[in-house]
């Protein structure tokens, strides 16, 4: 509650502002708790002093009865973390859920009038070019209203740092991830999917002077792969001026 009111105190008035709830999987948590945090939230979107209220979570923590609870408190949006729609890519990065249930996990919140948002991952272990692109394809057949999408960084003290230590695990380049999320932007766009993140956003946890011990890390590297989708338009306008002149 104090904390809605102090950030209600910073922002702009008549501000499109919403109550999120991320960092974890929210649905995950005991019933109970999320009643009572949720019960926060929708006091000052009732007062309509905020506009709605977002969370993310797993595929497999939605079901008809949390669905009904965020329901009846005025949930806006809610984000799944998806990751991969490869079976094997979900296996070696131990998700611990089948692709089949992010389809009904999807469906099941457009059928109850939520904003959908799909997250996904690119250089997690086994994945590749032709897999994420895979994977943004099936993003698309699922029609979610926006999509996140995060190359993959290694955290110390995870099991993905071990892997990567030990070898078994070689993490993308900064170059190699620009070049896929440049791809996967363009499909996404050209569906008219938007894309409200390319990237984590840099905290003073998640920098390479702190938890980030190796992967595609870059504070502006959102702007890294706007840049390039730009130049491939600039090329290829340049390109159709030498062909008329040609």
């Amino acid at each position: 509650d104090n904390t809605i009111q102090e950030y209600l105190k910073t922002l702009p008035v008549n501000s499109y502002i919403e109550a999120a709830f991320f960092g974890g999987s929210f649905t995950g948590i005991p019933i109970e708790e999320q009643d009572a945090l949720l019960s926060v939230a929708k006091k000052y979107y009732d007062k309509g002093l905020i506009s709605g209220i977002r969370l993310s979570t797993r595929p497999d923590y939605i079901n008809k009865e949390i669905l009904d609870l965020l329901k009846s408190k005025s949930v806006t949006t809610i984000e799944l973390g998806v990751q991969s729609l490869d079976s094997e890519v979900l296996r070696l990065s131990n998700r611990g859920h089948s692709k089949e249930i992010v389809y009904e996990s999807s469906k099941l919140i457009k059928d109850y009038g939520f904003s959908l948002g799909l997250q996904m991952m690119t250089g997690l272990p086994g994945d590749n070019f032709k897999k994420s692109e895979k994977t943004a394809e099936e993003f698309i057949k699922i029609k979610p209203d926006f999509v996140r999408i995060y190359p993959t960084l290694v955290i110390k003290d995870t099991m993905l740092s071990d892997m990567y230590y030990s070898g078994a695990y070689i993490p993308q380049s900064t170059e190699e991830a620009v070049r896929l999320c440049k791809h996967l932007k363009s499909m996404f766009l050209k569906n008219k999917i938007q894309v409200i993140r390319v990237s984590l956003q840099p905290t003073e946890e998640i920098s390479l002077k702190a938890s980030v011990v190796a992967g595609p890390f870059h504070p502006a590297f959102g702007e890294l792969v706007d840049n390039a989708m730009y130049y491939d338009l600039i090329l290829e306008a340049l390109s159709g001026i030498s062909d008329c002149t040609a």
